[in-house]
């Protein structure tokens, strides 16, 4: 289903509703020197995060799908050697890795376009200031500011 975003902007996108970007950019906080942020570069924004949900669900269906036949085709290992079983248990637990790894990313980019719908795009969802617009563009699913997400990492 495809939507309009923006008259202005003149794009549109897959299931995200974004009524009056032009409006709503402006309630986005840039940090102190930052210009503030247009409708057409939060579009950019989230035509990248479209991209990415659209590209990580395919990438996570066809993940599933090897899994599945990794699961299935395991078996009880009769027949195989020790090699052969630990192999298959390494290819099974690196599969499984990529498919939570995806699930993640899927996650955090449906977040940030929920962001931008909510209209708290751009704010730290710890302590509420700014992440940073450079921050934000460069790492469209960032929700801490780099001083938050700091702290975090020192947990």
């Amino acid at each position: 289903m495809l939507v309009a975003i923006n008259d202005s902007v003149g794009t549109a996108t897959a299931s995200h509703d974004f009524p009056d970007l032009a409006k709503a950019v402006r309630s986005f906080p840039v940090r102190d020197g930052e210009k503030p942020w247009t409708a057409r570069e939060v579009q950019a924004v989230a035509d990248e995060l479209i991209g990415d949900v659209d590209r990580l669900t395919a990438e996570l269906s066809a993940a599933d799908a090897e899994l599945s036949d990794l699961l299935r085709n395991s078996g009880d290992g009769a027949g195989d050697d020790q090699a052969d079983s630990g192999s298959s248990a390494l290819e099974r637990e690196q599969e499984l890795t990529l498919v939570n790894n995806t699930r993640d990313l899927l996650t955090q980019s449906s977040h940030a376009l929920a962001r931008i719908s909510a209209g708290t795009f751009g704010t730290c969802e710890s302590c509420g200031k700014a992440i940073g617009k450079a921050r934000v563009q460069a790492f469209p699913r960032a929700s801490l500011c780099v001083e938050c997400k700091q702290r975090e990492e020192r947990r």
